[in-house]
């Protein structure tokens, strides 16, 4: 993890999503951050789900583009399958 090889001891650091959805990975990131020693560690992400199902405790998202509905999505970035990515947007992927 390339976490390891940075001295952040006394840093503000920002962490930058493209979507959180449980909120796991990013309890998980924030978590190993602050044990190394950061000043403050604040979150920003592209599109945060309304989901029920996210983590007991899971952590603030500060700076949101985009709240979402509960919905698979594709497109500038993210993918479905290793494809989609591609895509100048993001979009609802419905299987037929």
């Amino acid at each position: 993890m390339m976490i390891q090889r940075v001295d952040l001891r006394g840093r503000h650091v920002l962490v930058v999503e493209d979507i959180v959805d449980t909120g796991l990975t990013l309890k998980e990131i924030k978590s190993e951050l602050k044990r190394k020693g950061c000043a403050s560690v604040h979150t920003a992400s592209l599109l945060v789900k309304k989901t029920h199902k996210r983590i007991e405790n899971a952590p603030p998202v500060e700076y949101v583009a985009f709240e979402i509905e509960d919905e698979f999505v594709v497109g500038y970035g993210l993918d479905y399958n290793q494809s989609l990515r591609h895509l100048p947007f993001v979009a609802v992927f419905k299987q037929s």
